[in-house]
């Protein structure tokens, strides 16, 4: 077959599949991707072949994606806050919402010198890496209870260039940190609900990491842990900077003055959705 031919082919199989509606366009994408080619070679090119291994890595593809494997882990890369990222299914794709934290943080710490922040649960590294890159002089230190996500935050770093700027640390939220203190904390912990595993997407439940995105029956477990121990590692007048979930704004607020914080507000995704979170220190 021709390139045109594999193209419509990609087409078909993706109609049968979750996302019908980017059949052609993950098709396209695919096609480029196992040629490594952009889409002005693609379409000056349409009338030639594909190689039986080129063919083979194509139709692969195409399979996994079928089953509602995220591009992004097909692909092995995704961008964040305008940086690119590696990512694998021990950790969470990076999501445009969590860019709300980065821009939250980079205004509440843009007129201090040297900041020292934390990064909880790091992941992908998606946050400190951004932080590190906008905030240049800044003292970063990033958890995660994953050993297997702090190698692919670590590799990430490196590839941004801000390797030598952020300590990773393995251990459990702020185990790792004990008796250090902070000017900013952020934080996109796990906030889903148990109860509602069943109503995420199959992207999301089938091939992300449960420890990142399930969080008791509540989707609170974390929080109730998590906003006691970041009031408590904060210098005075820090800031705590949390994503959080839809329909959580009004028990996040409790528990955040529950431990102390002052100046409570929350910033809305392009949804309208409350998605952050951000309090200081009295």
């Amino acid at each position: 077959m021709h390139l045109n031919e594999w193209l419509k082919y990609g087409e078909n199989q993706l109609l049968l599949g979750l996302h019908p509606e980017k059949a052609r366009q993950d098709a396209e994408h695919f096609l480029l991707g196992t040629l490594a080619q952009n889409r002005a070679w693609l379409l000056a090119h349409l009338d030639e072949s594909l190689s039986v291994h080129e063919a083979d890595c194509y139709r692969a593809l195409l399979e996994r994606r079928a089953s509602g494997e995220p591009v992004q882990y097909i692909q092995g890369v995704c961008e964040f806050y305008g940086f690119p990222f590696r990512v694998a299914r021990d950790v969470l794709i990076p999501r445009p919402e969590t860019e709300l934290v980065v821009e939250t943080a980079i205004l509440l710490m843009r007129e201090m010198g040297r900041p020292r922040i934390l990064d909880v649960g790091t992941g992908s590294g998606a946050i400190a890496i951004a932080l590190a890159k906008h905030l240049t002089d800044a003292r970063i230190v990033a958890t995660d209870i994953s050993r297997a996500a702090l190698e692919i935050a670590e590799l990430n770093a490196g590839r941004n260039e801000v390797g030598d700027r952020i300590r990773f640390l393995e251990g459990d939220l702020l185990a790792p940190v004990a008796s250090k203190s902070f000017d900013l904390i952020v934080s996109n912990p796990p906030y889903v609900a148990e109860r509602d595993r069943d109503l995420l997407a199959v992207e999301v439940r089938d091939y992300e990491p449960e420890q990142a995105l399930f969080a008791g029956e509540d989707g609170l477990a974390v929080y109730r842990r998590l906003i006691p121990d970041t009031f408590a590692a904060l210098v005075p007048n820090g800031f705590a900077v949390l994503e959080i979930g839809y329909g959580q704004k009004a028990r996040i607020h409790a528990l955040l003055v529950d431990a102390g914080f002052k100046e409570i507000t929350f910033t809305t995704d392009l949804q309208g959705i409350p998605r952050v979170a951000s309090a200081r220190r009295g």
